[in-house]
């Protein structure tokens, strides 16, 4: 079965602080830029080592991000953070001028992603901002699943020339990638081989989809998973060989199904080998407030949901 482990669970917004204080000591063009949040963005070490290059903007995102798009023209590399909800909706207009349709280098790091933001509600548990980024023409848009992948792609972006969108989470989570596992822009990862149905899955649900193959395995069904963390641009090479195999497909996200990884999916499927597909996603619908726990189950975004999809698209081949 699977040969990936929980080696000690932690959030996924301290592998974005690890890794830009890494890329602090390593690359001397990296900036960050941060709108009053630098406690949960985890920003603290990098403000502390390098503060001629940590540029607090305050509640003023829209203002952040144009900085940010202006930095880059004197060769810097900008790192904004702040939450996903106003990263991304509160200044969709600042990224889609002064970013998206200028090129600009800018890093927009997005911390508090989806329903696991918990108590703070629907009002900060941005479900579409997958979709909103994948949009916009050059953005690289990336989910990752827990402390190392989010450390790894933190320390990638810097690498990567032009608007990247990294999207990753507030609460403790499985840390169970290698932390040696260079990352690829653009290169899902197989984490287990089946032939009975693909799970593709990413973020938060890629180790509930582990957690979905092992229970499957149990009732006879063999699921190949894969961890797509980047959703632009998506590795379809990855999805369509799996599916030679299985001729079935679920996909799974913590984001509302109009938008995200599972419409992206959809339609590598209807313009290459059209299957079955179930998807695991909120549908149509705001969050909460609530434990993330309860938010998940609530919305079915955990590896119970995703037996349940797998089953029932296998019946459909």
């Amino acid at each position: 079965m699977t040969k990936y482990e929980n080696t000690g669970s932690k959030d996924t917004r301290s592998g974005f602080g690890a890794g830009l204080t890494e890329l602090g000591q390593k690359n001397e063009n990296v900036v960050a830029l941060c709108a009053d949040l630098i406690g949960s963005l985890k920003m603290d070490d990098f403000k502390k080592n390098h503060p001629e290059r940590f540029f607090q903007i305050g509640i003023a995102e829209a203002n952040m991000i144009g900085i940010a798009a202006g930095l880059t023209i004197g060769g810097k590399i900008p790192f904004t953070g702040t939450f996903a909800n106003f990263s991304t909706g509160r200044v969709y207009d600042q990224i889609r001028q002064s970013v998206a349709y200028s090129d600009k280098n800018v890093k927009i790091c997005a911390s508090h992603a989806g329903l696991t933001l918990g108590e703070d509600g629907a009002t900060h548990q941005i479900l579409e901002d997958i979709g909103l980024m994948k949009m916009l023409p050059g953005m690289t848009v990336i989910n990752t699943c827990d402390y190392n992948q989010t450390k790894a792609a933190t320390l990638a972006i810097a690498d990567h020339h032009g608007p990247v969108y990294l999207r990753f989470g507030r609460p403790v989570v499985p840390n169970f990638m290698p932390a040696d596992e260079k990352f690829e822009i653009g290169k899902g990862i197989l984490l287990n081989e089946g032939t009975d149905v693909t799970i593709v899955a990413t973020g938060h649900l890629v180790w509930e989809a582990l957690l979905a193959a092992e229970t499957l395995e149990a009732k006879g069904i063999s699921a190949e998973v894969i961890n797509i963390h980047t959703i632009k641009p998506l590795d379809e090479e990855i999805i369509l060989n799996s599916l030679k195999k299985t001729g079935c497909i679920v996909t799974a996200e913590e984001h509302n199904i109009l938008g995200g990884l599972g419409e992206s999916v959809a339609r590598v499927l209807a313009l290459n080998n059209p299957a079955p597909q179930e998807f695991v996603a909120v549908f149509d619908s705001f969050g909460e407030s609530g434990t993330p726990e309860q938010l998940m189950e609530k919305y079915k975004l955990n590896a119970s949901a995703i037996v349940a999809a797998s089953e029932k698209v296998v019946t459909r081949k």
